[in-house]
């Protein structure tokens, strides 16, 4: 049984009056479909990427589907002087950051034994590290305003196995054990830290790097008979963000039709 996709929600404001930054938010992923849906729900975004171009085309795309165009800051989440330069130049477009999505991360395919250092730290340094970076640079001008939330992306596969995926696995599964232990620290400045766990978010990139066939057996396990469309998951980051979750901090929400 595959159901079909259901039709775009219809925007209802839920984060007007909001400022919004959107880490990895280029392409046609989860991070533009996030960017776009709190731009729909009235929030004010600053786009960052750390591909130019993709970045300016994502810009470019959103002008044409709200009418506004949103600043952009090129940032590579692995080095420490972009990730702060991000938070200062959207503290300065916007006046302060009320929420931060932290979008960015690199997966790959590899099994232990054959996997280089190399590649478990470039996994684990875009993926947990430059999640960490984020949090980190955003939570000091956050806990000064007494006021802000983060939504980060983690993955089923920090819960579940899966062959090959040891590297991108351990990178979510830190990235969830932040969110929490952020969570208890943060809670005191008025600052909540949550996070969505995606199974399968269906977009051109991925179909790029996943294995043939993989995408499709993933598919047919899950209960819907199909992968999440990407908006699917912003929608869950929108609520996070918003203040219909006011009451959830520490959390990490599945947003997956997979069984377990």
């Amino acid at each position: 049984m595959t159901l079909d996709v259901p039709p775009y929600p219809e925007a209802k404001q839920i984060l007007a009056g909001k400022s919004v930054v959107v880490t990895a938010a280029a392409g046609t992923g989860i991070g533009f479909a996030a960017a776009r849906r709190c731009a729909e729900e009235g929030g004010a975004v600053v786009l960052s990427d750390m591909h130019q171009r993709r970045l300016e085309e994502a810009a470019e795309a959103l002008a044409g589907i709200t009418g506004s165009r949103p600043p952009t800051v090129v940032c590579d989440v692995t080095d420490e002087a972009q990730v702060q330069t991000l938070v200062d130049t959207a503290v300065a477009e916007m006046g302060r950051i009320d929420v931060l999505i932290n979008n960015a991360g690199l997966g790959g395919n590899a099994a232990v034994v054959d996997m280089t250092d190399e590649q478990w730290d470039t996994v684990i340094g875009v993926t947990l590290t430059g999640t960490f970076r984020c949090t980190r640079a955003a939570l000091r001008h956050m806990y000064e305003r007494r006021s802000g939330v983060i939504v980060n992306n983690a993955s089923v596969l920090g819960w579940r196995a899966q062959q090959r995926q040891a590297h991108y696995a351990a990178a979510k599964a830190g990235v969830m054990a932040l969110t929490r232990a952020t969570a208890m620290e943060a809670v005191e400045y008025n600052v909540r830290v949550n996070a969505v766990s995606p199974s399968l978010a269906m977009h051109p990139f991925l179909a790029k790097v996943t294995p043939e066939g993989l995408l499709a057996e993933l598919e047919q396990s899950a209960a819907q008979g199909r992968a999440a469309e990407p908006w699917e998951v912003a929608n869950v980051m929108v609520f996070l963000a918003s203040d219909y979750s006011s009451y959830m901090t520490g959390e990490v929400i599945d947003v997956s039709s997979q069984h377990p």
